[in-house]
């Protein structure tokens, strides 16, 4: 199994409204205007992923996004594709539409930022919370 796994805190401005993406960044700080924002502060970007991770993304694997804050989990579910690129120092993007930029994890998504549950979202206002982000390929 291809796994990963993302350490990040959250932020005062942490909103995750964005209705078509989600992001991770290894920034260290977070304006208003990041609504597809969940965490920062990451201990990993998209250069940091394994080269085999990469590979099975690239090769169109699903992958199951798993965002844990304390006992809450939710779940995304979205794709790779041969087209990404997956050459980012610091942040990391889940899109529901099929858009591809260096900053892109993986497409087709099931869920943006709006559509995490309201419970973690709000646990990550707070710089004191902190997020596990398991990435794992599914096939």
């Amino acid at each position: 199994m291809l796994r990963e796994v993302i350490r990040c805190r959250g932020h005062e401005n942490v909103r995750a409204t964005h209705k078509s993406t989600l992001e991770f960044t290894k920034e260290d700080y977070l304006t208003p205007r990041g609504d597809c924002i969940l965490c920062i502060e990451a201990d990993k970007g998209i250069n940091d992923l394994s080269d085999e991770f990469k590979s099975a993304l690239r090769a169109g694997k699903r992958l199951l996004i798993r965002i844990k804050v304390g006992n809450l989990v939710d779940d995304v579910l979205a794709e790779g594709s041969p087209g990404l690129i997956l050459d980012h120092d610091f942040s990391m993007v889940v899109r529901k539409s099929d858009y591809i930029d260096a900053r892109t994890l993986a497409v087709r998504a099931n869920k943006a930022a709006r559509d995490i549950d309201r419970k973690i979202v709000e646990l990550l206002k707070s710089p004191e919370t902190t997020a596990e982000i398991e990435l794992v390929i599914i096939g």
